[in-house]
């Protein structure tokens, strides 16, 4: 009886220290357990971050909400209650403005949804119903139509379109608009030509 006493003792050390090792190396999905499904690992309200490079400040993020779901396999933040991002170029400001996104931490990718509204710098406002900003790339495209309107009052309607993060570089599909001529240029330009 002494031995088999001592064999259930061992092999319930050996359980034990089995299932001790087991649960340190899921100490994640451990956490994750005290989660209901679908949960959030965070949420924040009335969000105000700043991000700074150097010690100068370059991004104000604003939002009524926050979930973090970075305790997902594909980790996401998500701003249901919409979002207000303020861009500083030294004395420069770009704003975006939606009422949805969500960014997805492995890719880089914002999905901005619903009266998205960027101003940049320079007084041009684009508004359309979705746009993507591929921060790893410095890329925004969206494929939903848009309507950019230039600080002169010329105008550009368009069903989609691929673009740099400072607008130099503007691919649009299926467009129209109007544009502002300086007239005093053209005939100025046509004289230049004439001589």
């Amino acid at each position: 009886m002494n031995c088999k006493l001592h064999s259930l003792k061992s092999v319930l050390t050996v359980l034990s220290i089995i299932t001790l090792f087991a649960c340190e190396g899921n100490y994640k999905n451990v956490q994750k357990l005290n989660l209901k499904d679908g949960a959030p690992v965070a949420e924040g309200k009335n969000v105000n971050l700043f991000y700074t490079d150097s010690g100068r400040v370059v991004t104000n993020l604003l939002a009524p909400r926050l979930l973090d779901y970075s305790n997902f396999e594909f980790a996401y933040q998500e701003f249901p209650e919409g979002v207000e991002v303020h861009f500083f170029d030294k004395t420069e400001e770009s704003t975006v403005k939606s009422d949805y996104a969500i960014r997805f931490n492995e890719t880089g990718i914002v999905d901005l949804r619903k009266n998205v509204v960027l101003t940049t710098a320079d007084g041009n406002v684009l508004n359309a119903e979705q746009l993507y900003w591929d921060q790893k790339n410095k890329w925004v495209f969206t494929d939903q139509p848009y309507r950019i309107t230039f600080s002169d009052g010329s105008y550009n309607d368009g069903a989609r379109f691929d673009a740099n993060e400072d607008f130099t570089i503007f691919l649009s599909r299926k467009n129209d608009g109007v544009q502002m001529i300086d007239q005093s240029q053209t005939n100025k330009n046509n004289e230049e030509h004439n001589l």
